[in-house]
């Protein structure tokens, strides 16, 4: 009788305990507070800027190109693009490392069975107990067989916090993975942006290569007709025939860059090289670019920006790990059980006699460590300033790159519309030094001159409207847009 009411007493103790363990407790430690991002409320504003609009960008932005086959190709980024899938995998990684930390919350159960044959030597130990044989008899040792079964459960009290703040850890590193894949998708969106326009600019500077050969090949005819019918000599011929190879001279170079371009954007979408040859193999104008695109007011960065918010979440985990450093200083407690039926014979291994048991708590208290401990909680505390200061700089830099991206789109459409009235005018000085050198009237080197400078305008001109498309690429990449609706079903699911 007094056996079981000692068990009940203890069964009430441990019974307290795990009631303790279950209140909610104090968690050591600072507690994370979202930090102030610092940016204006206001519009974005930037030095000579003609005023961007206040509306926030839509996340499918690369539609305001107005371009289907670059949109079939966005659509195709989150689902195909390699980057983006291997950060898949980095956030389901963090998530079962969470789980992991998680799992300390609950106890520990194991089972154990065994079945142990052993013999003893006669001259090892037991051979001491070789006095009490009566005499007349032989002491030999049998072997024995010892069969268990049974299982163990141990479970840390979390009274201080320590395991609440390695899941709050884990917990922003799920975060963070989260919004470096945003931010892989992000910047995988940009760049097929970036390689289509590119692609659609190259081609269109060979367009104006092949078309200024044409031109070439007609002046060369009425060159040749003027040497033929004597009024000029061969010099003419011979330079018309360089400006013609000169032109020839440039287009492998252009059909090359078309090459490495078509392919980029198969990389960038998980296919061989040259897959997608047969969709953008055939020229198309460029992609159109407003005078204007919604930008949203800076303070909305911090809600966009992949980066900012990776930043918040590493400094969210670095305060986190201080309270796990805290933690390492409080006690540890734990509850500990083991139960099991131990029997030398198989038949008595279910019998009440064969149980046995222990349990009871456990207490561990760091009391020496060489200044261990309290390094960690400083080398935390160093490491939660470095993620505050990387969180500053991360905002700062979003900043800069919307102002730099806005100014940078402004000058350019400057520059595009200085460009296009010099390629009007070549276009008009070229026709008159064409009329006026097969009238006679004109020296046939004004003709290159007249030819060459429209044909530099033209270039300069088809570069400066891919710069324009380049530049609302980078405008929308800065401004952290394109990973708000773009994840198919298929992908969100590989991350969970």
């Amino acid at each position: 009788m007094s056996k079981a009411r000692d068990i009940e007493r203890r069964l009430r103790g441990l019974a307290a305990l795990a009631g303790l363990a279950l209140l909610p407790g104090c968690s050591v430690g600072p507690n994370f507070a979202p930090p102030e991002t610092g940016l204006p409320s206001k519009p974005f504003s930037a030095p000579g800027a003609s005023g961007p609009m206040a509306e926030p960008p839509n996340p499918d932005w690369w539609a305001i190109f107005r371009d289907p086959i670059l949109t079939g190709l966005e659509r195709q980024v989150a689902s195909a693009n390699l980057d983006v899938r291997a950060a898949t995998i980095r956030l389901a990684e963090s998530r079962f490392e969470r789980n992991v930390a998680a799992s300390q919350q609950l106890p520990t159960i194991n089972a154990d069975a065994h079945a142990n044959r052993e013999l003893f030597s006669q001259n090892g130990l037991v051979s001491l107990f070789a006095p009490l044989v009566p005499a007349g008899r032989n002491f030999t040792i049998q072997p024995i067989t010892d069969y268990y079964t049974g299982f163990d459960a141990s479970w840390e009290l979390d009274l201080w916090g320590h395991v609440r703040r390695q899941v709050e850890a884990a917990n922003a590193n799920v975060e963070t993975s989260a919004e470096q894949r945003r931010g892989a998708l992000v910047s995988a969106l940009a760049e097929v942006a970036r390689d289509y326009i590119s692609l659609r600019g190259a081609q269109a500077q060979l367009a104006i290569a092949r078309n200024n050969l044409k031109i070439s090949e007609d002046v060369l005819e009425v060159a040749r007709e003027r040497q033929s019918s004597g009024l000029q000599n061969a010099l003419d011929t011979e330079n018309a025939q360089a400006q013609i190879e000169s032109i020839k001279a440039e287009l492998p170079g252009l059909e090359q860059r078309e090459s490495e371009l078509i392919n980029a954007l198969s990389f960038l979408l998980d296919e061989p090289p040259g897959a997608l040859r047969p969709k953008l193999a055939t020229p198309r104008a460029m992609p159109v670019t407003p005078p204007a695109a919604p930008v949203g007011v800076p303070s909305e960065l911090a809600r966009r920006r992949p980066d900012i918010r990776a930043a918040e979440a590493q400094l969210h985990e670095a305060t986190a790990n201080i309270g796990v450093a805290v933690a390492a200083f409080y006690p540890t407690i734990q509850l500990n059980g083991v139960a099991g039926f131990d029997s030398l014979t198989l038949p008595k291994m279910w019998w009440a006699s064969s149980l046995q048991y222990n349990f009871g708590p456990s207490i561990q208290l760091p009391i020496f460590n060489a200044g261990r401990l309290q390094s960690m909680v400083e080398l935390r505390t160093a490491q939660q300033r470095e993620a505050a200061l990387t969180y500053h700089r991360a905002v700062l830099q979003a900043w800069h790159d919307v102002i730099n991206a806005l100014t940078a789109h402004r000058l350019e459409q400057e520059r595009h519309a200085r460009l296009k009235a010099q390629v009007d005018h070549a276009r008009v000085a070229l026709g008159i030094a064409r009329a006026r050198y097969k009238q006679g009237v004109e020296e046939f080197i004004n003709v290159l001159n007249a030819q060459r400078t429209q044909l530099l305008a033209e270039q300069r001109l088809s570069e400066s409207a891919t710069n324009l498309g380049l530049d609302l690429v980078q405008l929308f990449k800065a401004l952290g847009g394109g990973w708000e609706s773009a994840y198919p079903a298929t992908v969100t699911a590989q991350a969970k």
